[in-house]
């Protein structure tokens, strides 16, 4: 077979799995995944909230994001302290996690996650550059220091080589702006064709396996070059491909 053919039928076979995959049922108490705790409330700060705690066994992030009162995020300080001084998650302490929501607080008092992207993304359309508007004003607005906190949030990033692949702040940015059965579309002027695939172990290895993917070195450049691949599939909606990407890997059927 060419590999012009063995790409068609990769394609084929994926558009068949992301028709399958688009599905109401697809996200449920039965298969999880973190969108389903952002999906009963539908609004930006919280689903950063599910994405950026979406790392680890899937059913232990949906038991720590059910146990968490997002109404604190309209609350004073001191009563975010008090209602999360004993919740921690994995490499996140109380500090952490209290940290985060204080932040976020503070953040949705005075402007939406929605309009800080924007201001660092329509620059140039670059998607790593509103991400980084985003980390550094929940930085400004709390400042915290630990190593938990640093992972949850991630760090500035002026590189795509050997830097993380943002994951979770890619899977965040792919609900916000698309909008299907899977995710939920609540932001406008982003366009879906900037978006960068939230390439995790799943999606990398299937993406290697599939020949979507070349590199084989798991960073943001590796990212960006599975995305440019599937652009070739849809230019205007790349990241379609990603959900039946990552069940694929998930459920080891590639």
């Amino acid at each position: 077979m060419s590999e012009k053919n063995s790409i068609n039928s990769i394609k084929k076979r994926l558009d068949e799995e992301v028709e399958k995959r688009n599905q109401v049922g697809e996200v449920s108490e039965d298969k999880l995944d973190p969108i389903f705790v952002a999906y009963r409330h539908k609004d930006p700060t919280i689903s950063l909230i599910c994405a950026l705690f979406a790392y680890g066994n899937v059913k232990q992030i949906v038991k720590f994001l059910d146990s968490l009162d997002f109404t604190l995020l309209k609350k004073s300080d001191d009563e975010i302290q008090e209602a999360l001084k004993d919740h921690y998650y994995r490499f996140q302490k109380a500090e952490d996690v209290i940290a985060l929501f204080i932040a976020l607080k503070r953040l949705e008092e005075k402007d939406s996650l929605e309009d800080v992207f924007k201001r660092g993304y329509l620059v140039n359309n670059n998607l790593i550059e509103g991400i980084n508007e985003l980390i550094s004003t929940i930085k400004e607005l709390y400042p915290h220091e630990s190593q938990g906190y640093n992972f949850l949030i991630s760090k500035v990033t002026t590189k795509t080589k050997g830097s993380g692949a943002l994951k979770r702040w890619m899977m965040y940015l792919r609900w916000m702006v698309r909008y299907d059965n899977i995710d939920m579309g609540l932001w406008s002027g982003v366009d879906p064709k900037d978006l960068i695939i939230p390439l995790d172990t799943h999606t990398f290895n299937v993406g290697k396996k599939l020949g979507l993917l070349k590199r084989k070195t798991y960073d943001l450049q590796a990212a960006i070059e599975l995305t440019d691949t599937l652009k070739t599939f849809d230019e205007k909606d790349p990241l379609k491909y990603d959900f039946a990407l990552y069940r694929l890997g998930q459920e080891s059927i590639v």
